[in-house]
């Protein structure tokens, strides 16, 4: 049997860890956004992000508690049943994770304001997934009056979303539009609605 010398362990060794070093170097880096200042703010897609998120938010609800429907709510106190349904995704972009997480933001601020009873996100999806198993189907806008009715809803809010996708060379433009409304459940009324825009772009 060879013994290897002892002089040579620490030369391989260091080998090694250079090698280590050098593939680390090569690779991607992970980070967390409270490591990266302004790592949010930076678009990376033509996509709807967290911040695209909160400033859609910002707008459609500055424009909601300032609206004669909220000034009503607030000053009768009687916090109506308040149900949320999905946005429609009218777009080409994959993005229906990202509105699924924009209406759960407006849950939050409508249970925080105070103003309406909320009917729960999760109840409202298990309880549409019951009633359409008898469509075959899932979310459906024709039995919005069916689901409602289930709920006890008197006001539901809903909406769109929408975009202009423009292309010039290697050079894209996508203008996104929410269009978000308040309905009364009896007379199927639009008591608010609002429209909300940005735009993401690819310059090359």
């Amino acid at each position: 049997m060879t013994l290897v010398p002892t002089r040579t362990v620490p030369v391989r060794a260091a080998t090694l860890v250079a090698l280590a070093l050098s593939l680390a170097a090569c690779g991607p880096t992970y980070v967390r956004g409270s490591q990266v200042q302004g790592l949010d703010d930076q678009a990376m897609s033509t996509g709807i992000d967290k911040r695209d998120i909160e400033q859609l938010l910002h707008d459609n609800l500055k424009a909601m508690m300032s609206s004669p429907i909220a000034h009503a709510w607030a000053a009768d106190r009687a916090k109506p049943t308040l149900a949320i349904y999905p946005l429609a995704n009218e777009t080409s972009e994959h993005i229906d994770s990202q509105l699924n997480a924009l209406l759960s933001d407006v849950e939050t601020f409508m249970v925080n304001s105070q103003l309406v009873t909320v009917v729960s996100v999760e109840r409202q999806r298990q309880m549409i997934g019951e009633l359409e198993k008898q469509h075959g189907g899932g979310f459906d806008p024709k039995h919005v009056a069916e689901y409602n009715k289930q709920l006890g809803a008197k006001y539901y809010i809903t909406g769109k979303v929408f975009t202009s996708d423009e292309r010039v060379e290697d050079q894209r433009r996508v203008q996104y539009f929410m269009f978000m409304q308040i309905i009364d459940v009896a007379t199927s009324a639009v008591a608010w609605q609002n429209k909300a825009s940005f735009t993401k772009a690819v310059l090359r």
